[in-house]
């Protein structure tokens, strides 16, 4: 996402090259969206393990509460929708997003997988006001409230909405995912260290929330903290081809979106990393998917 903050969107591998674009998500063509989309469901899969551990671990902390309505704010392509559903057999769950274009493939997903009628979408734009979503059991919000003008305003809102007891759960990365070593035999050393410091810089311009501790900023919001808890994500060489693919989806956005930041040699080894030559990602064997993503807990 970009300057134009894509509200209630989410994006994946955490600070991602998308984040610095600079064009609203009902200006992106259809190709751009489905690209965008697929590297959504890319990250779902390959990161299926850490998914269903964090999902599992808030399924946990409902105490066995009966939950009637949940929301994924941010839905995208709808990993969170699904999971929670799985999870939660008699609940109704409404995936929040601002891309219409996601949201067609989450509901195509549902339907699959015989979960249209507890899944429904709702497009909308959160910056401009809360939707009637009716009273909500239940909030999982991964990687989105950093793209709200106003996240506190969000959270009140939420907890407005949210029943007595219920509670929410907010994804996000304590440290930004990672795909290489630090010598890839091209270029200069440390070429991934640059990226993210780059990326970092970008974000701090445009998403001055992303990579912010959430428990303070939920409890000014009325919330009540129980649980936070940080989930380690270790994807070691050979990786499936998913993750091969991963990587390469991640690096090819960042050179159509922020490869003018880089220096000239960098941009080389960037060209190299998503071209079709020996380097390029998907002939390389030394990957390593690593990084970390920080849930915390809090109740109405």
């Amino acid at each position: 996402m970009s300057e134009h903050h894509d509200h209630g969107h989410s994006h994946p591998a955490d600070s991602h090259p998308a984040d610095t674009q600079h064009s609203a998500s009902d200006s992106r063509s259809d190709a751009e969206e489905a690209l965008l989309d697929d590297l959504l469901d890319l990250e779902g899969e390959v990161l299926s393990g850490y998914w269903a551990e964090a999902l599992a671990w808030v399924r946990q902390a409902s105490d066995g509460t009966v939950r009637h309505r949940l929301l994924d704010l941010g839905a995208g392509t709808g990993t969170g929708t699904i999971g929670l559903a799985q999870r939660f057999g008699a609940a109704e769950v409404i995936a929040v997003d601002m891309s219409a274009h996601s949201l067609r493939r989450l509901r195509s997903k549902a339907l699959d997988l015989g979960l249209a009628q507890r899944v429904h979408t709702v497009e909308v734009d959160l910056d401009t006001g809360w939707p009637d979503l009716g009273m909500l059991d239940l909030t999982w919000a991964s990687m989105s409230l950093h793209h709200m003008a106003d996240p506190a305003r969000t959270l009140r809102d939420i907890h407005a909405a949210t029943t007595p007891g219920g509670i929410i759960a907010v994804a996000e990365f304590s440290q930004p995912l990672r795909f290489l070593p630090d010598d890839l035999g091209i270029g200069r050393p440390g070429f991934e260290d640059r990226v993210v410091t780059m990326l970092t810089q970008a974000h701090a311009e445009t998403l001055p929330t992303l990579g912010s501790l959430w428990a303070p900023r939920l409890a000014d919001s009325g919330w009540h903290i129980t649980d936070e808890r940080e989930f380690t994500i270790d994807l070691r060489a050979p990786l499936p081809t998913s993750a091969v693919r991963y990587a390469h989806g991640w690096y090819t956005r960042l050179a159509q979106g922020v490869a003018e930041r880089l220096d000239a040699d960098d941009r080389g080894t960037l060209a190299a990393l998503v071209g079709d030559g020996p380097d390029a990602l998907p002939h390389r064997t030394d990957l390593h998917i690593r990084g970390t993503r920080t849930i915390t807990l809090a109740r109405r």
